[in-house]
């Protein structure tokens, strides 16, 4: 074995070493959608064996809600468009779900994607706990500001609250002096209520509702452009409609149309 030779092999190690030691995600998927090769990340992150792994096409283990998302961004890569800063989510053997931020770049010639991917879950975590209304992007059962479980007849009232913002969207600029008025309590009243059982004011509720009737905008496949859908959820700016989708939800709007 000649120098070259020798440097080269111990070049290799150094470079196996370093993708098995790596904490981020790093594999080589097929354009068949399955694992060829991936790193011990990978298994320790999603907590299937190997085996498991590549007997799967990837997109079992991807959460339900993000499969289109995902399959579309995948369509891209096919064409030879490589994939920066993709956020999606994986759902562990436990059940638990784990926020990944993709970096793909497909090989057409050997018909295969090289990626590698940043656990961002604690990330997510943090931005979930700073969210207006845990509840709407979650759909897990209501909270207050301090994590504590609401009780039954202030969901009743959250509830009828709702229906009531949801009537004016898209209508009118509902505020907090149109919802007092409703309600026939004074702002301040109102401001304390929201205060003590969600952690929120009243328009950050307000626009917690108006982001989540865009995304149902978006799913009923009415609206073509990202004003349409914008107008619709009440938002009289489209970019800083866009911009707070992307805060909210993880995705650009655009990717959803």
């Amino acid at each position: 074995m000649t120098e070259t030779d020798l440097l080269a092999s111990n070049y290799m190690f150094d470079f196996e070493s370093f993708i098995n030691l790596s904490p981020d995600l790093i594999c080589v998927a097929g354009y068949d959608g399955y694992f060829k090769k991936i790193n011990p990340a990978v298994s320790e992150t999603l907590g299937y064996s190997n085996d498991e792994l590549f007997s799967m096409p990837i997109s079992h283990f991807i959460h339900a809600d993000d499969k289109l998302i995902t399959g579309r961004k995948r369509e891209k890569i096919l064409k030879g468009v490589p994939l920066l800063n993709f956020e999606n989510r994986y759902i562990t053997k436990s059940g638990d779900t784990v926020w990944l931020a993709w970096t793909s770049i497909p090989i057409k010639t050997e018909q295969v994607v090289f990626a590698i991917a940043k656990n961002i879950t604690y990330k997510k975590i943090e931005e979930s706990e700073q969210l207006s209304f845990r509840g709407i992007q979650t759909g897990n059962k209501p909270l207050t500001g301090s994590g504590v479980a609401i009780s039954a007849s202030d969901q009743a009232w959250l509830f009828e609250l709702e229906q009531l913002v949801r009537k004016y969207i898209g209508k009118i600029d509902i505020n907090i002096g149109i919802l007092s008025d409703e309600l026939s309590i004074s702002e301040r009243q109102l401001y304390r209520r929201f205060k003590s059982i969600l952690g929120i004011t009243p328009n950050q509720y307000i626009r917690s509702i108006r982001l989540q009737v865009a995304k149902e905008a978006i799913e009923s496949g009415k609206y073509r452009t990202v004003s349409e859908i914008s107008y619709a959820a009440g938002f009289d700016s489209p970019a800083y409609f866009s911009k707070l989708f992307k805060n909210v939800y993880g995705t650009a709007v655009y990717d959803y149309l």
